[in-house]
């Protein structure tokens, strides 16, 4: 087998790495030369790198011609045409998402996909992608669904005040994810609703109590899917006590917007200035953990079961991954893995649709990643 990885930072390592253990081909692609090889080094002995831009097409084909899976770990508005430029090579192709509206352009994909034969899969990192595959798995083992919960956070396993909370991926990203509407089923009825809302209670064994709030993002595709099928279905991220509270305050203060106001004379937008200032103050962690717990009820054979999956990873020493690169790369290449054996539907499909869970939940366990499933 050979495995295109498009970006050599963190996710890109991590799945590399996953690769490369799998005694394939694969080559690291990334706009630095210096940083792909780095990489490829961890990937093992069958890794290459090149320098590929991946703005350019020519580029891009080249080196994805003849691949089995590309997997794409770059920034997510490059997926759109990335994903059209392996339907036109007849390559696999899955990314870690990151935005709806990208999404959408690459499952518009469908027929063409198809007709190519082969299998384009967006999304597949945790959340969406993980919590996308539980949500799928949990609702095929009900005979009626009636709510889809997923409740996910990657925390410092020390956490320091004020926020309780460290860097541990795109300060862009997580304040996008509370400042933006979140998509939602109520009613069986897709509805839009503000972020930062329903703060709620959630514990885990060996971890003080913890709250859980909407955030924007993590259902992607979801709502959609299950429109009409289940009547509740809502993402929300877990954080340590009070964290909440501190950064809705900030953002009921304006420091969310992308307005641009005026400051001394220059023209500020107050987002970039909370992320600078949170920049400064969060630590960058390593020994980090990831909490997950997906709830799907409904009705077995009359009687009312509850399927619940959940997972606590934490920092890998032997590695040196943190847990956030772990469980968001390792469900990339798995993907990608799938993809190349032909264990998934041809076409441009969603995780939920297009990951076979059972099997997911099989590799997963194989990479030291355990996500227990109980019954209730």
């Amino acid at each position: 087998m050979k495995y295109v990885v498009l970006g050599a930072g963190l996710m890109g390592r991590a799945i590399a790495y996953d690769l490369g253990k799998q005694n394939a081909d694969v080559v690291v692609c990334d706009i630095s030369l210096e940083r792909a090889e780095e990489v490829a080094k961890i990937a093992g002995k069958n890794a290459v790198a090149k320098k590929v831009d991946v703005s350019n097409k020519g580029e891009v084909v080249k080196v994805i011609k003849g691949s089995d899976a590309v997997v794409s770990a770059v920034t997510y508005y490059f997926n759109a045409d990335l994903a059209e430029w392996c339907v036109e090579s007849g390559v696999n192709f899955c990314d870690l998402g990151g935005n709806n509206e990208i999404v959408k352009k690459e499952l518009a994909l469908d027929a063409r996909a198809k007709k190519a034969g082969i299998t384009i899969v967006p999304d597949c990192g945790l959340a969406p992608g993980t919590v996308s595959i539980l949500a799928s798995l949990g609702y095929s083992k009900l005979d009626e669904t009636e709510s889809i919960h997923l409740r996910v956070g990657g925390l410092p396993q020390k956490p320091k005040p004020p926020l309780n909370y460290g860097i541990v991926f795109s300060l862009h990203g997580l304040i996008n994810e509370y400042v933006e509407k979140a998509l939602v089923l109520r009613n069986g009825k897709v509805t839009e609703i503000e972020s930062m809302t329903e703060l709620e209670s959630i514990s885990f064994k060996g971890f003080p109590e913890l709250e859980a709030f909407v955030t924007s993002g993590g259902t992607s595709t979801l709502p959609e899917t299950f429109a009409g099928k289940v009547k509740a279905l809502d993402y929300k991220t877990i954080r340590y006590k009070g964290h909440a509270e501190k950064i809705k305050l900030l953002i009921d203060l304006g420091l969310g917007s992308q307005v641009p106001i005026e400051v001394g004379g220059c023209k500020v937008r107050p987002r970039e200035v909370l992320i600078a200032c949170l920049s400064k103050v969060l630590p960058t962690i390593k020994e980090d953990v990831v909490l997950l717990r997906a709830i799907i009820e409904g009705k077995k054979e009359g009687k009312r079961k509850k399927i619940i999956y959940e997972m606590v990873d934490k920092y890998d020493k032997n590695t040196d991954m943190t847990a956030m690169m772990r469980t968001t790369a390792y469900p990339a290449s798995i993907t990608a893995i799938m993809m190349a054996n032909g264990k998934t539907p041809k076409g441009a499909i969603p995780p939920e649709k297009g990951v076979p869970g059972e099997t997911f939940l099989k590799m997963m366990k194989e990479r030291g990643i355990f996500i227990e499933e109980r019954i209730e």
